[in-house]
């Protein structure tokens, strides 16, 4: 190490230290995602920022997917973040299936194990929509799950109908609550457990880059699945 580098080192010891704690609290124990697609409309926007806490389900080793101790569960309806290998990117969806379920979607109406969801009409407010076609918005209600979906009119899903599909021990089904455009488990399959890296219950902010990345005021510190809750 040069005498430039030892200098610059010993006269920045306190950010250095800063940068690291820094990285580890990012990568172990809580971390912001920007939210790249609408696979979530109408609970997350593109353009949110969600507060993701990493050690929902497990401790792990910073900065790898090396998993020290389990702290949780997984849970049904549960929205997490997903270092997907087949997607190829990290992912954000719902948990639908958890190991062991039957999981069949008919004409996107949900089944688990042989029960169907129960739906209702819902409005949901302006901002949270799309706006890029029409569409139908349902609340969704199926073991201790109550959240919204949307449904494209007159575009469903080549995938709006699948399984029935038994989900393997420690795996699990996810779906995106737009569902008419989501690429989930229909598209990759069951994901691993120790492919989920995190859950998150909370927006931090959102901006829309639409409007010149305008601030989202009504969004800011907004629990996810608020609407449905009502």
């Amino acid at each position: 190490m040069s005498s430039t580098v030892k200098k610059l080192v010993a006269g920045n010891k306190g950010l250095l230290a800063f940068i690291a704690l820094m990285v580890v609290f990012r990568s172990a124990i809580a971390d912001y995602n920007v939210v790249p697609s609408g696979s979530m409309l109408p609970t997350v926007m593109v353009g949110d920022r969600i507060l993701v806490d990493k050690t929902a389900y497990d401790l792990r080793l910073p900065l790898t997917h090396i998993s020290l101790m389990r702290l949780g569960e997984p849970r049904r309806g549960d929205i997490v973040t997903i270092d997907s290998r087949q997607a190829g990117e990290l992912l954000l969806k719902r948990i639908i299936g958890l190991p062991g379920d039957v999981v069949e979607l008919r004409d996107n109406v949900l089944f688990i194990n042989g029960r169907a969801a129960r739906y209702g009409a819902a409005q949901v407010p302006p901002e949270s929509g799309d706006g890029a076609d029409q569409a139908r918005y349902r609340d969704e209600k199926l073991d201790g799950m109550n959240h919204l979906v949307r449904l494209s009119e007159g575009h469903p899903s080549l995938h709006s109908s699948f399984g029935p599909v038994v989900v393997p021990e420690d795996h699990y089904l996810m779906l995106g609550d737009n569902r008419d455009n989501s690429m989930d488990s229909r598209y990759f399959g069951f994901f691993a457990r120790s492919e989920l890296m995190g859950r998150t219950r909370r927006i931090a902010f959102s901006l829309d880059a639409d409007q010149f990345f305008k601030p989202r005021l009504e969004r800011f510190g907004r629990p996810l699945d608020a609407i449905a809750a009502k």
